[in-house]
């Protein structure tokens, strides 16, 4: 994976169509080793998360485009500096919380400001924050001993009220910043010494796997959600 590493390194550093064209073979070269090492995760994840294993999950499932829509950023830059794939139940456009590997040369002004692995619910439905928001009002307890289980990773707070919602004024405080989360997503930074490692996969498998019962209450919320809806 350093091999990836290093060509978003050199490309952060380029980001123009005339060096990308030129150097597309080891760009190319970049994806497979990329590409390769998702499906290996997407089988690993799947030997102990069911739904995963019955999503029947491909790559392209599962990971992103390289090319930027500018047509509505002021960053006209045309190439993600980054990598990513996006592992849940009924791939990247389905509504469920899944488990996500980032490859970023660490910056400031990067994507997510650095390589990564978070688990949950990014930008969820209305539907499904009322879901989550009714089930924390009586169970609060679940989502903060599943977040505990998840060791080393931490809530992101970068979208998220500054007051606890209308209705839920009387619930325990303790679950009372839960309620306050418009994404539901935990995360972790991925060292750049564990991408050259060879036991990369087993170390993003096993983290995680901390991450699953977290994952598993939220699809049960974003499940009712739907059903409600029907």
């Amino acid at each position: 994976m350093k091999r990836v590493y290093d060509f978003l390194t050199t490309l952060a550093n380029n980001n123009n169509r005339e060096w990308f064209n030129a150097h597309k073979d080891e760009y190319l070269q970049a994806q497979d080793i990329f590409n390769g090492f998702v499906e290996k995760l997407i089988s690993a994840i799947g030997s102990w998360d069911e739904q995963i294993l019955g999503s029947s999950l491909k790559v392209k499932d599962c990971t992103y485009r390289i090319y930027r829509d500018t047509r509505f950023s002021k960053n006209k830059e045309p190439y993600k500096t980054h990598m990513g794939a996006y592992i849940c139940r009924g791939g990247k456009k389905s509504p469920y919380a899944g488990y996500y590997f980032h490859i970023e040369p660490g910056s400031a002004d990067g994507f997510l400001g650095g390589s990564l692995l978070a688990a949950g619910l990014y930008c969820p439905d209305n539907a499904v924050i009322q879901s989550l928001r009714d089930e924390i009002s009586v169970n609060g307890d679940s989502f903060l001993n599943a977040i505990a289980e998840a060791d080393g990773f931490a809530l992101e707070g970068y979208n998220k009220l500054k007051r606890v919602p209308r209705g839920f004024e009387d619930v325990d405080e303790r679950w009372k910043e839960l309620l306050k989360y418009k994404d539901f997503t935990i995360g972790e930074p991925l060292p750049a010494d564990i991408l050259a490692s060879p036991s990369l996969l087993d170390y993003v498998c096993n983290r995680f796997r901390k991450c699953s019962h977290f994952n598993n209450i939220l699809n049960l919320a974003v499940d009712y959600a739907y059903e409600q809806n029907l």
